[in-house]
């Protein structure tokens, strides 16, 4: 007999998908309909139609169009556009060819020819006369061409009719059209006037050529070879191409602005890929120039707006890259930092990782809005914990939160270990697990909108008999969380206006999988949230124009549509405001309400598990958060200095010399922009003499550990310390 009970329980699980255990069922595998068929099945005889077909798409002399639907569809808009450009493309050919007629009758009356050769010969003057006759001879051939023309036309019309004058204008206009179907600028003619170059012209394989000598990435005796040839892909051209050898596409993508140049069009018009996996290598390059911006035009519609419940172990729609492709991005397992300066879209790019979070009844979301506006708060009414301001009370209940989620941290860890191997195989949290509502590990998301808020709180600390500021433990619990709490589900998501390196500490800056820099002011702010170096590898966010609203240069943690192998990408994220954004947060309520997940702040439950802090001081100092006496963690050392002092360690103390080359090559740094910014920070180079491997010394040029001492210790001195408790807590 069914009691209501079990109706409701019935109803809630054909809602949701719920994967929960109890004592009254025993779990089973998924259970599937079908047939019974022969283990080891006869392998089909292949049959001259599979072998044709087999025959059809892999052959060179098939072309592309015919290969599949999307091509033929894509042949079919290509081919209306073509027409419809028929009448235009020739009436532009007549007049090319008009020109071009009109300029070899010019040279061919004025004896050009004739003319330079005796001046090559260095007898011009004994040829004039010559010339002059010559040039009388023409003009009167000239005439009486045109005469005869005349006088045959006439004799047409009067025969013929008027017929004969069209098919004459048809026979001529077509002459002209074949003499002018090539441009002005293309391979093999030179240009009478400088103008802008079309995209048609910029492919061509040809000028590409000449656009990577240019722009030095290939030398003048070396040439491409043609692997694709280019071909229109959405609103632009692709081609791909190899790179003589030793010529690696990383340079292409680094020196993109000098190629954009060569080709004449914007550098955001222009995309260069490494073709990386099966069937390419490091010297590579796919290229896609876009017809125009590819990031102007009206802003992007979330899907997630549209969608009844996201499962969050999917990754989430973010935006799309320049060629038009969805970028999704990994949330489970990883975390992520978004920067930006103000007014740049980092509030929106934000919300895209966040709604899926919220549409997933079975997540649970704490929301920290360090600006304390309403741009979070319709996330109120689904948040486990939620906090909008930047008192310092607000910084406090943030420190305790976090407190309780590096203890829940452990705490899931323990229970993991006494699971079994098939529903937890590794020490790692799975879709099971984050869905059985008796295990208690549901994906927890820590989202802190201005984290520079709380990070830069100067008010003094006592943390394991250790001083410190409030901020400087709220970056330990944080890196604690990023470091360890991806196993677990806990997420970890910051998003800040203020990318500099004494406010998101290098030891924070590490741990963050995924990084999103919109905007920002120089290269130095992108490098924070990008990564070290990356401005010289072609990706630098203080690059990217004004007008260009959520759009940032994204370094993913885990695959995307554009490639599970790209390093960065340019993406233009998704746009969700408020009015949509409220829409979500009230659709991820109800699905927690039918779901039975709906808990915390959100139903009026503000009560907090108590907290073994000492525990919690023992994890994070066995973590090596708390222990910031390495050099390289103290948040006021900048890049690359601190990664120069926890590469070196105690042997800055020992050591009296290091070459340049030990340095670059243990950061894999580039030595130009790394030795730049080292004299920017104000340690020089010098020449000294170091030991080789052969047991000899040799004068190189490198950095003397004092002056790397110096500039270690100047680099603090503003910061002052930071448990004294002085009033701007530095």
């Amino acid at each position: 007999m069914t009691t209501s009970q079990e109706k409701g329980g019935t109803a809630a699980a054909n809602a949701l998908p719920v994967a929960a255990r109890t004592q009254d069922v025993e779990r089973f595998g998924p259970v599937y309909d079908g047939e019974l068929v022969d283990e080891n099945p006869p392998a089909p005889r292949p049959t001259f139609t599979r072998r044709f077909m087999n025959w059809w798409q892999r052959s060179r002399h098939v072309p592309a169009v015919f290969k599949s639907k999307h091509a033929a569809r894509q042949g079919g808009k290509d081919a209306v556009v073509w027409l419809l450009r028929c009448p235009w493309r020739f009436v532009g050919a007549v007049t090319r060819g008009l020109v071009v007629a009109l300029r070899g009758w010019r040279r061919w009356v004025r004896v050009h020819d004739y003319r330079d050769a005796a001046e090559q010969a260095e007898k011009l003057s004994d040829k004039f006369v010559e010339i002059r006759a010559l040039t009388l001879f023409r003009w009167k051939v000239t005439g009486a061409v045109i005469a005869a023309a005349a006088v045959a036309l006439l004799v047409a019309d009067l025969m013929f009719g008027d017929r004969a004058l069209w098919v004459a204008s048809a026979v001529t206009a077509v002459a002209l059209a074949i003499a002018g179907r090539r441009k002005d600028g293309s391979p093999g003619r030179k240009p009478v006037l400088s103008g802008p170059r079309t995209l048609t012209w910029t492919m061509d394989p040809q000028v590409l050529v000449d656009a990577f000598r240019d722009a030095k990435l290939i030398g003048k005796d070396e040439s491409l070879r043609l692997v694709e040839r280019a071909a229109r892909v959405g609103d632009g051209w692709a081609i791909t191409v190899d790179l003589p050898a030793t010529r690696k596409a990383a340079d292409v993508i680094k020196h993109r602005d000098a190629l954009a140049s060569a080709l004449a069009v914007d550098e955001v018009q222009l995309i260069a890929e490494r073709v990386r996996g099966r069937g390419g290598h490091a010297g590579r390059v796919s290229l896609w120039v876009a017809d125009e911006d590819p990031y102007s035009g009206p802003p992007l519609r979330s899907p997630l707006v549209d969608v009844e419940w996201w499962d969050v172990w999917r990754p989430v729609p973010f935006g799309r890259d320049a060629r038009g492709r969805r970028i999704d991005l990994p949330i489970v397992w990883t975390s992520l930092l978004v920067g930006a300066i103000p007014r740049q879209g980092k509030t929106f790019a934000t919300r895209n990782a966040v709604a899926g979070l919220v549409l997933d009844p079975y997540t649970r979301l704490y929301l920290f809005d360090g600006k304390g506006g309403k741009d979070w708060e319709a996330a109120e009414q689904v948040a486990y914990r939620f906090v909008c301001g930047d008192e310092l009370e607000h910084a406090e209940v943030l420190r305790d939160n976090l407190i309780g989620l590096v203890a829940e941290v452990q705490a899931r860890f323990a229970r993991m270990a006494t699971l079994d191997d098939e529903l937890c195989p590794e020490s790692k949290i799975t879709p099971t697990i984050s869905r059985d509502v008796h295990l208690g590990m549901p994906v927890t998301a820590v989202v802190i909108d201005e984290v520079q808020v709380f990070l830069e709180n100067p008010t003094p600390q006592r943390v394991g008999g250790k001083k410190m500021t409030l901020g400087e433990y709220i970056a330990d619990l944080l890196t604690y969380l990023a470091r360890k709490g991806p196993a677990a589900g806990i997420v970890v998501i910051l998003a800040t206006q203020r990318p500099d390196s004494t406010t998101i500490p290098s030891r924070l800056r590490a741990v963050l999988g995924s990084r999103l820099a919109l905007r920002v002011m120089d290269w130095r702010d992108s490098n924070i949230v990008l990564g070290e170096q990356m401005n010289t590898r072609g990706y630098d966010a203080s690059t990217l124009l004004p007008s260009h609203k959520g759009v940032g240069i994204l370094r993913p943690d885990g695959e995307t549509d554009a490639g599970a192998e790209v390093l960065a990408m340019t993406v233009r994220t998704y746009y969700m405001p408020n009015a949509q954004w409220r829409e979500v947060c009230a659709r991820g309520r109800a699905l927690r309400e039918v779901a039975g997940t709906l808990a915390g702040q959100a139903v009026g439950d503000f009560t907090t598990q108590a907290i073994d802090a000492a525990a919690v001081v023992k994890a994070l100092g066995a973590g090596g958060a708390v222990e910031t006496g390495a050099p390289a963690d103290d948040p006021a050392l900048p890049e690359p200095l601190a990664s120069v002092v926890e590469y070196l360690g105690e042997e800055i103390d020992e050591r009296e010399f290091v070459p340049t080359a030990e340095l670059v090559e243990a950061l894999s740094a580039e030595p130009t922009s790394f030795g730049r910014q080292m004299r920017e920070l104000g340690c020089q180079s010098a020449r000294d003499y170091a030991p080789q491997d052969d047991g000899t010394e040799r004068r190189v040029r490198g950095y003397h550990t004092a002056a790397i001492r110096a500039a270690v210790a100047a680099a603090r001195a503003p910061a002052g310390d930071y448990g004294a408790g002085d009033d701007d807590g530095r």
